[in-house]
C-alpha cells in the first residue's frame, strides 16, 4: 500500500496522478480549510527538474485568467523535494472526453476559454508548448481550465532547448515546427488548440498515428483534415490554425478569439418544409365567398397531403444518409481502418449515423465493435512494447502508454492490468542488475518508473524503501582479513628455506666463493 507523505499544514488524502515528474494528491489545506490539489516533485537530485518545478509554480502564480489554474503555495517538505499547492478541479479533464463528438457550439466555447488564458500566457512572454486535453480540466460548472505548465518557456529562451534538438511537448498535439525543435511562439500554441478542436468536432486526432514517429511525420506532411459537410463553417478557422507554416496561422489569440466571434453555429438539423403563408391584402375587394367552405377543406386536405409527403421524403433522406454512414463504416472495419484515416474510418461514419439516429441499433453495435478491435490492436502493440523493453518510453509508443489506453477504454480488463504488472516485475529486473553492477542511482530510477505503472505494487515499494539502506550497505567498507598465527610464524622459515639454493653443486660453490 502506498504510504501517504507528510505536509506541514496540509493533510492528504489520496494520490490521484503520477508523471514522470512528479506526484499529484488531493489534500485539506489546514489553515483555509479548502481541498486543493499538491503536486510534488518526485526527485530532488536532479537540479534541472528541480528548478524546472518552481519555475513552473513562479510562472503560472504570476498569470490572472480564469482558464488558468490558480497557485495557492509553493514549499519544500522535509526530504528536499519541492511542492506546488494549486486549486482542486473535480471536474475530470478533456482527454476523459476522447473520442465524443462535442457539438459545434460547445467545442467553439471550450477553445474560446482557452484562447483567452492563451492570450495572458502569450502577453507574459511565454509560450505553454503543452497544449493538450489532459492539461485542459474541467470546474464543476462546465468551464476549462489550462493547467501544467512544467514545460512553459519564455519566448526569448526557447533556444535553450531547441539547440539540442530537445523536443518537449505530446506529439499528438504538437506543431510542426516542434516536432522539428524550432524555436516557437504563441502560434505553435494555436496549432495544438486547432488540433484540440478538429478532436471535438470529429471525435478523433486526424494525426494520432499507431507510432510515435508516423504522429510527427503525419503534422509534417499530412494534409490539412476536411471537416464534413454539416461542419463547413468552421472549415476556414481549422485551416487557419492548422496551418503548416506559422506565418498562416493567426498570429495571436486576440486575432483567433475575433474570428470565432464571427461565426454562429448553423442550424444544421432545424431545417422544415412547410407551404407558404399568404397574406391578403387590405386593399383588395372582398371576394365571393361561394364555396368557400368547399375550398377550405380543400386547401387543409392540400396542407396535410404536402406535410405528410414532406415528412415522408425527410425521413426517407434521413435513412437513405444512415444507411449510406452504416455500408461505409463496415466496409472501413473490415479494411481495419478503425480510426484513420481521419474523416474516412469506420469509427466516424458510425457516429456521423448516430448523429442521425441516437439509438441505431446497428452503429450503437458497431461503435463496441471497432472499440473491441482497438483494444485488440493496442494490446498487441502493448505486448511487442513489453517484449522490446519499450516499456514507460516514447510516452506515447510504449508498453505502459497502450495498457493505460485499454484501461481508459475499459478499466476492468484483465489483459492490461496484467500487462501492467509484468512492466512492474520487469522493472524489478532491470533495477537488481543495476544493484548488482552498483549503479544504484539507475536501480533507484527503474523503481521509479515501475512505480509509475503499478504505483501499488508491493516489490517495487519494498525496493524503493530498502534503497538507501541497500546502497549504504553495499558502500560499507570489508573488513581484513587477519592470518593466523602459525601461518605466521611459518612464514620465516618458508622464506629462509625457499632462498637457500636446492642444488649441492651450488652450494659448494657458493661456500668456496664466499669464504
Amino acid at each position: 500500500m502506498h504510504r501517504m507523505l507528510e505536509i506541514p499544514g496540509y493533510r492528504l488524502h489520496k494520490r490521484l496522478g503520477k508523471g514522470g515528474m512528479a506526484e499529484v494528491y488531493l489534500a485539506t489545506q489546514l489553515s483555509l480549510d479548502r481541498e486543493v490539489a499538491v503536486k510534488v516533485l518526485l526527485r530532488t537530485e536532479d537540479a534541472a527538474f528541480t528548478e524546472r518545478f518552481i519555475q513552473e509554480g513562479h510562472i503560472v502564480a504570476s498569470l490572472r485568467h480564469p482558464a488558468i489554474i490558480t497557485i495557492h503555495d509553493i514549499g519544500q517538505i522535509a526530504d528536499g523535494r519541492h511542492y506546488l499547492a494549486m486549486e482542486y478541479l473535480g471536474g475530470g479533464d478533456l482527454a476523459q472526453h476522447r473520442g465524443i463528438v462535442f457539438s459545434p457550439s460547445r467545442a467553439l466555447d471550450i477553445i474560446r476559454q482557452l484562447a483567452g488564458g492563451l492570450a495572458v500566457v502569450h502577453d507574459g512572454g511565454l509560450v505553454h508548448r503543452d497544449v493538450k486535453p489532459a492539461n485542459i480540466l474541467f470546474r464543476d460548472d462546465g468551464s476549462v481550465v489550462l493547467t501544467d505548465f512544467g514545460v512553459a518557456k519564455a519566448v526569448e529562451l526557447d533556444n535553450e532547448l531547441t539547440h539540442f534538438g530537445i523536443a518537449v511537448g505530446s506529439p499528438a498535439y504538437s506543431s510542426p515546427e516542434q516536432a522539428q525543435c524550432q524555436p516557437l511562439d504563441a502560434r505553435s500554441d494555436i496549432y495544438s488548440l486547432g488540433v484540440i478542436l478538429a478532436e471535438m468536432l470529429t471525435g478523433t486526432n486526424p494525426f494520432r498515428a499507431s507510432s510515435y514517429p508516423q504522429t510527427v511525420l503525419n503534422h509534417l506532411q499530412m494534409p490539412l483534415p476536411q471537416l464534413p459537410p454539416a461542419l463547413a463553417p468552421y472549415q476556414p478557422l481549422l485551416d487557419r490554425m492548422l496551418a503548416k507554416q506559422p506565418d498562416e496561422r493567426f498570429g495571436n489569440c486576440r486575432e483567433l478569439l475575433a474570428a470565432i466571434d464571427t461565426l454562429t453555429e448553423p442550424d444544421m438539423d432545424q431545417t422544415r418544409i412547410a407551404p407558404a403563408a399568404f397574406i391578403e391584402a387590405p386593399t383588395r375587394r372582398r371576394r365571393r365567398r361561394r364555396g368557400i367552405g368547399r375550398w377550405a377543406v380543400i386547401g387543409a386536405a392540400l396542407i396535410v397531403t404536402v406535410a405528410a409527403l414532406a415528412a415522408g421524403g425527410y425521413q426517407w433522406l434521413q435513412y437513405s444518409r444512415i444507411n449510406d454512414y452504416l455500408t461505409r463504416a463496415e466496409a472501413r472495419l473490415d479494411e481495419g481502418q478503425l480510426t484513420a484515416p481521419a474523416f474516412d474510418n469506420a469509427d466516424y461514419y458510425y457516429r456521423q449515423a448516430l448523429r442521425l439516429d441516437s439509438d441505431n441499433v446497428e452503429a450503437l453495435d458497431g461503435i463496441r465493435r471497432v472499440l473491441d478491435a482497438r483494444i485488440a490492436q493496442a494490446l498487441e502493440l502493448a505486448a511487442q512494447r513489453l517484449a522490446n523493453d519499450q516499456l514507460l518510453q516514447p510516452a506515447e509508443d510504449s508498453a505502459v502508454h497502450y495498457y493505460q489506453q485499454v484501461l481508459g477504454w475499459l478499466p476492468e480488463n484483465e489483459v492490461a492490468r496484467n500487462g501492467l504488472v509484468q512492466v512492474s516485475k520487469r522493472y524489478v529486473e532491470l533495477a537488481e542488475a543495476a544493484y548488482r553492477r552498483r549503479e544504484f542511482a539507475l536501480a533507484l530510477e527503474y523503481i521509479q518508473q515501475g512505480l509509475e505503472a503499478t504505483p501499488d505494487y508491493a516489490p517495487l515499494l519494498a525496493l524503493h524503501d530498502a534503497h538507501a539502506q541497500r546502497v549504504a550497505k553495499a558502500r560499507a567498507p570489508r573488513p581484513v582479513k587477519r592470518t593466523t598465527a602459525s601461518t605466521s610464524r611459518a612464514a620465516p622459515s618458508n622464506t629462509q628455506t625457499s632462498q637457500a639454493p636446492a642444488n649441492p653443486v651450488k652450494r659448494l660453490w657458493n661456500r668456496i666463493f664466499n669464504q
